[in-house]
């Protein structure tokens, strides 16, 4: 009963924020006053008993056993690229072999000491905490700023949206570094352009790096074709197998050691790193891009978050994956120590011959594996790219009930796949893979960086030397290996740049037209009274049922409305603006998915969402709470929100919107309140209002769709023209239509054409 009532409140909250635009509480009567007190009570008491409901699937407890079982399956999808490392490291480390002995000792050093800053400090402890609600990547990074200051390029923002219980944002003091940092994002559109750019080359990079894998053409296509069962199923599936590849290093590794040279453990102490440089030669400091590799996959790591529970990946690499690459690489250290003549192949000589084999067969399935972490990487970015607008719609497949994280984007799996098998029959040695494969890493490494630089700061309001030490301490190393990877540019690492910009390309050239079109769409919205003012001169019919006009607004009129009642002077008894808006947060609560709010004469009957049953049930319950809330009003002047909920004073235009936010959708209905009623009347006018929906909708339900076709100017720029008039041209008419996406029967619906140029 609690539950029901805190949504009727809430519900109504969100309605008085809607009506009012922000209207003053009448406290001039102490009567008021008391039932203010009264309700704040209320309020406080029914909060702490839904937050605790609404609030457990963010805070969800883990038992230990499941805990471990989330640990011990994320090895099979998020570590297994990371794993597989030691196959290949050393040789791309001295391609043209060891010249000094102690050059070994050096590389194992930096080894040592790249898997100890960047996986196990910077991201699976630092960077793995700035995730949104279990999600990672830079997208989720991007969204977490999207709250704490206004750098969203489509300027969509609504002040209900900071309502939701999952929207958290801070306020700052005017004077503090974080308000500075924050009004500096936010004065110029080009600030705010360059960190979306920013995002979208972290993406994109993770992209072209999930392109770049070495495994065999048709282990590729077994292993993409595995991707619908989900990642629950080839999380178990892969898990074993990455479990004993990791004991099996760790394994062989302490063997080694024992058995051909255990100094090599005195690389644990960073001064061989600075003696391996000063030995000179610009043959070490390229060979930092062979060290890289060692510590590819972090990248996946955290864009894989949405897969797993942040602890269960911190315990998989703290507890195993950490400690079995040390001694994996200190074993193979101390194999070529005694046989440096074997480093081109110094893994599987490393062997022993007992085991070989069954070492072998380990390792094959393993690197089958290794790709995972990136194709599941792939998925998550490409769903929040689609949330932000910088990506065509796309299918994307819940595969789990539990974690709705674990996804599957058909479209993209197939595409990454071709992509995957040109690049690996293109590629003329291991050493170029690996060239390509480093400098994608490199690059995601470094807008990370900068990204927790902002997140530091403006989310986590972090002391402004804390941030320094961060932040140069990572670009230090970062930029350090960044400037090894480009004198490996002209020897493959070229190729994940290419696919790189041309993923960069789709989603710049959709995120402007979608903002284009955005901006048309908001340019272009007419008021109410104009469409008032237009039913005496156009003769408008009302004819029976429910028309769904769908717009890019989340109140207001469409333009896509005046456009069809201009050429068409008849309107459905019933109009309902539905808005489909995308939120900077990565789920919102069932109960608050929809905003209600109001305009227009009641006898009118226009509302601004199996999403029609949804649609009506938010509609009928908004309705009967209205009645409720204007049977409890005695004024004579002004209509007020009575009862337990707080007193406001009603605009003369009042916007009723039904948003949801997941998909999302939102739907806004229309209703202007011109006279004074009596309490009883209200209430039967309320239910009156209830049959009448209810034969519109018996009556059959119409979807309206614009068509909107996004043209370039003559005298545009010829870059423009190409972008615009093809590329955007083409990705509309390849991605899912709106009318798939909400399932709206084919025979329902009416397409509303028109032209805009940009």
């Amino acid at each position: 009963m609690i539950s029901e009532l805190y949504e009727l409140k809430k519900m109504a909250a969100r309605v008085e924020a809607a009506t009012m635009g922000g209207g003053e509480i009448d406290e001039e009567s102490d009567e008021r006053g008391s039932m203010w007190d009264l309700d704040q009570k209320l309020d406080q008491s029914m909060d702490e008993e839904a937050g605790r409901l609404r609030n457990m699937y963010k805070e969800k407890k883990f038992s230990a056993l499941l805990l471990l079982q989330l640990s011990f399956q994320s090895l099979g999808v998020v570590y297994g690229d990371l794993g597989t490392s030691p196959l290949y490291v050393f040789y791309n480390t001295f391609p043209h072999g060891i010249k000094d002995p102690e050059d070994i000792i050096g590389a194992l050093s930096l080894i040592i000491y790249s898997l100890t800053l960047i996986p196990l400090l910077k991201y699976v402890f630092v960077v793995c905490k700035a995730n949104d609600n279990g999600q990672g990547g830079t997208f989720a990074l991007y969204s977490l700023l999207c709250r704490h200051a206004k750098v969203k390029t489509i300027r969509n923002q609504h002040r209900t949206d900071e309502e939701l219980t999952t929207y958290s944002r801070s306020t700052f003091h005017e004077h503090s570094f974080a308000a500075k940092t924050k009004r500096w994002l936010e004065e110029r559109t080009s600030r705010k352009t360059a960190l979306l750019v920013l995002v979208l080359v972290g993406t994109c990079m993770v992209i072209g790096d999930g392109v770049v894998v070495l495994v065999a053409v048709v282990i590729l296509v077994s292993l993409f074709s595995v991707q619908h069962y989900g990642t629950d199923r080839v999380g178990w599936l892969f898990a074993p197998i990455v479990f004993l590849w990791f004991l099996s290093i760790a394994s062989i590794g302490m063997y080694n050691i024992w058995k051909h040279d255990t100094t090599v453990l005195k690389a644990f102490s960073p001064v061989y790193i600075y003696r391996y440089f000063k030995r000179g030669g610009i043959d070490r400091w390229t060979s930092l891009g062979g060290i890289m590799l060692s510590i590819t996959g972090i990248e996946a790591l955290f864009a894989d978050l949405s897969h797993f529970p942040v602890s269960a990946v911190q315990i998989a690499f703290t507890a195993i994956v950490f400690p079995c690459l040390l001694l994996a690489y200190s074993g193979q250290a101390a194999y070529i120590r005694n046989h440096p003549h074997h480093v081109a192949d110094a893994f599987y000589r490393s062997i022993p011959g007992s085991v070989y084999w069954p070492m072998f067969i380990i390792a094959t399935a393993a690197a089958i594996v290794a790709s995972q972490a990136t194709i599941s990487a792939t998925f998550s970015l490409i769903k929040q790219a689609l949330a932000h607008g910088c990506f065509p719609r796309v299918k994307v497949v819940h595969t789990s009930r539990k974690f709705l994280g674990q996804i599957y984007v058909p479209d993209i799996n197939w595409i990454l796949m071709i992509l995957c098998i040109a690049v690996t029959a293109g590629f003329k040695n291991q050493s170029q893979i690996g060239n390509a494969y480093g400098t994608a890493v490199v690059i995601v490494m470094l807008v990370t960086t900068l990204l927790m630089t902002l997140i530091m700061i403006l989310v986590w309001r972090c002391h402004w030397v804390l941030v320094l030490v961060f932040t140069v301490l990572s670009l230090v190393v970062e930029c350090t290996y960044f400037s090894a990877m480009l004198f490996k540019v002209d020897q493959g690492g070229w190729v994940p740049l290419v696919i790189a910009a041309a993923f960069l390309l789709i989603m710049s050239v959709w995120h402007y037209g979608t903002l284009k079109r955005y901006e048309f769409e908001m340019h272009s919205r007419v008021s109410m009274a104009w469409i008032l003012g237009l039913g005496p001169s156009l003769g408008l019919v009302r004819v029976p049922g429910v028309g769904l006009v769908y717009t890019e607004l989340a109140s207001g009129v469409p333009h896509i409305f005046s456009h069809f009642i201009t050429n068409l002077p008849a309107i459905h008894s019933v109009v309902v603006f539905v808005c489909v808006k995308n939120l900077p947060v990565y789920t919102v609560p069932e109960e608050e998915r929809f905003l209600v709010k109001r305009i227009g004469p009641k006898n009118f009957h226009m509302f601004h969402d199996d999403f029609e049953k949804r649609l009506f049930e938010s509609l009928f319950l908004f309705i009967r709470l209205e009645s409720m809330m204007e049977g409890g009003c005695s004024d004579s002047d002004d209509y007020s929100i009575c009862g337990s909920q707080n007193h406001f004073k009603e605009k003369n235009e009042n916007v009723a919107t039904f948003d949801t936010f997941d998909s999302i959708e939102s739907i806004t209905p229309v209703k202007r309140v011109s006279h004074t009623v009596t309490a009883s009347s209200q209430m039967s006018g309320g239910v009156d209002e209830l049959e009448f929906i209810n034969r519109c909708r018996d009556a059959g339900v119409v979807h309206i769709m614009g068509n909107t076709v996004v043209r370039a100017r003559r005298q545009a720029r010829f870059y423009k023209k190409i972008a615009i008039d093809y590329v955007y041209a083409f990705l509309r008419k390849i991605c899912r239509e709106h009318s798939v996406i909400f399932n709206v029967p084919q025979e329902s619906l009416l397409n509303v054409g028109q032209i805009f140029y940009v």
